[in-house]
């Protein structure tokens, strides 16, 4: 029985485990970390008779060696380890990659980006399912994808949302229908530059049978035409201000959607606020119509469609102040666009583990939305300086969720402040696994303050 060694005991570590197991290998997977619920995961794993290691970090000084190795998303494609395995011809892939080759029969779209990934998903598979389809969504969205793999019902479509992490370990994932919804830097403490981690985005892209693209996004309409001459590009500016054909374009014209000229659904539709959620909705009608999904089917969706928990999330209301979560916005762009689509003034809430890129454009919105910031996390001391480079001194430093909200609520009141927007435009790691748990964090907070 050949050996597979899967490192990384996440949701998609479990799903790739299984997945392995019932094709026939036999399995071991490691994890760095110990806690309570991966001794559960163990045991769970265990009764399947898969081997689990807790505190463990693969080393090619194991014997006996694997035949395979499956790395999960959050670990780094270069590292030592990896690359000496592959000199020794062991192959190593993501589980994004594994699910692929055992699903590779149904068609799939992939979405990836920068931001705006999630809402784009979660549109496409409320769209696909409300025509009928079995479409989970799945990736860094609902399932991993070899749950999918493992389920009852095989699925009509995979609707994946794909990091760049995920393209980077999946060298034969080729999607029906890929979609590129923003390109600004991100992630470059693993990728290095730039052009390296567009280049991984593009593999997807290039790999895909139709490409449908954000044509509001600046870095992606200057490269444009030239890259992507076939390619669906979408505008929420009108027919005018589309990259290449009409014949090709999906854009907002007199406040409806029109796909190559034909209108669909009146873009007020989406209750999601925002410009950038009007982006994601044509990118999401574009995937539906070339999928053949009718006019009906898609309006019906959309209509009905609630949101995504921690992007622009509206928890509830204290004393006529809304409680917005927006734990997704997880770098500088994501949470100027965050800050773009609330009304003026909020108390924002900012801070966690602080990533590279240009805050020039995030500053600028707080200069003009936040009456107040209040930083959290590892990030504070620096945002802090940040901020007082471009002449706001209106912040505090309040090193944690649990003294920000009821701090927020009494400058708001003294502000009279719309709303408090949590918007970290930092990753989540220093206080918390992962957004979803610091987002969930915020909303428990929030509710406990309004019982």
């Amino acid at each position: 029985m050949p050996l597979a060694h899967v490192i990384g005991l996440g949701k998609s570590g479990i799903g790739a485990a299984k997945l392995l197991h019932r094709q026939g290998w036999q399995v071991k997977v490691s994890d760095r970390q110990i806690s309570d619920a991966l001794r559960q995961q163990q045991k769970t794993l265990h009764d399947l008779g898969i081997v689990c290691d807790l505190g463990f970090s693969f080393s090619l000084e194991d014997s006996p060696l694997p035949e395979r190795i499956v790395v999960s998303p959050g670990v780094p494609w270069d590292i030592p380890v990896l690359v000496q395995a592959r000199a020794q011809g062991i192959e190593i892939l993501g589980e994004m990659e594994l699910a692929w080759r055992d699903l590779k029969d149904v068609p799939w779209v992939g979405i990836t980006g920068t931001n705006g990934k999630t809402t784009t998903t979660a549109l496409i598979a409320a769209i696909f399912q409300q025509a009928g389809f079995h479409a989970p969504g799945c990736g860094n969205i609902g399932y991993a994808a070899c749950e999918l793999a493992l389920g009852e019902k095989r699925p009509d479509w995979v609707i994946a949302e794909i990091s760049s992490y995920q393209i980077e370990s999946s060298s034969t994932l080729s999607p029906e229908i890929g979609v590129w919804t923003t390109f600004t830097p991100d992630h470059l403490k693993r990728h290095k530059t730039l052009d390296n981690y567009y280049d991984i985005k593009a593999q997807l892209l290039r790999r895909s049978h139709h490409q449908v693209f954000n044509g509001d996004d600046a870095y992606l309409h200057q490269r444009g035409l030239k890259e992507w001459p076939d390619a669906y590009w979408t505008s929420v500016k009108g027919k005018q201000h589309l990259v290449g054909s009409p014949q090709n374009g999906i854009y907002i014209q007199d406040r409806w959607v029109m796909v190559q000229g034909d209108p669909i659904l009146p873009a007020a539709s989406l209750k999601m606020v925002g410009a950038h959620n009007q982006q994601n909705l044509l990118m999401a009608v574009a995937v539906a119509r070339l999928a053949g999904i009718e006019h009906e089917a898609i309006a019906e969706a959309i209509a009905n469609f609630p949101g995504v928990p921690h992007r622009l999330e509206l928890i509830g209301a204290i004393d006529q102040i809304d409680l917005i979560n927006d734990s997704k916005a997880t770098n500088y762009d994501a949470a100027e666009v965050g800050l773009s689509a609330v009304e003026p003034p909020v108390i924002l809430i900012a801070g966690g583990e602080a990533k590279e890129g240009d805050d020039t454009q995030w500053l600028h919105r707080i200069k003009s939305k936040a009456a107040a910031v209040l930083l959290i996390g590892e990030a504070a001391p620096h945002f802090a300086q940040r901020l007082e480079a471009v002449g706001y001194d209106s912040y505090e430093m309040v090193e944690t969720l649990d003294r920000a909200i009821p701090r927020s609520l009494v400058l708001a009141k003294h502000y009279q402040a719309k709303g408090v927007l949590f918007s970290p435009a930092c990753a989540s790691f220093d206080q918390y696994a992962n957004f979803e748990q610091r987002g969930d964090h915020f909303r428990q907070l929030c509710l406990e303050l309004n019982q």
